[in-house]
């Protein structure tokens, strides 16, 4: 998969998982584009070990799978941080 293909998943799948999870997620479309790439890289590293399987074809339901998948895990540790930082303060 080429870099820019892999942006275009990371943003898709990080704007999908913030539709799935229930409440208010902070961040614009940049913050939304860091953690879907790196919900992706996660999930891709996950279906490798796990299933052996990874992100190779844009077009497959596994790529896009693993991908939000990775996406939704990424978003859920940054809401901790998020609320654990603004609890504090």
């Amino acid at each position: 998969m080429s870099f820019l293909a892999f942006l275009l998943l990371g943003l898709l799948a990080g704007a999908i998982a913030k539709l799935i999870l229930p409440g208010k997620q902070g961040g614009g479309w940049l913050i939304t584009l860091l953690l879907g790439v790196v919900g992706a890289l996660l999930g891709g590293w996950l279906g490798s070990v796990l299933f052996g399987t990874g992100l190779e074809n844009f077009f497959d339901l596994s790529t896009w799978l693993l991908a939000i998948g990775g996406a939704i895990i990424v978003l859920l540790i940054y809401g901790l941080i998020v609320n654990r930082r603004s609890n504090k303060a």
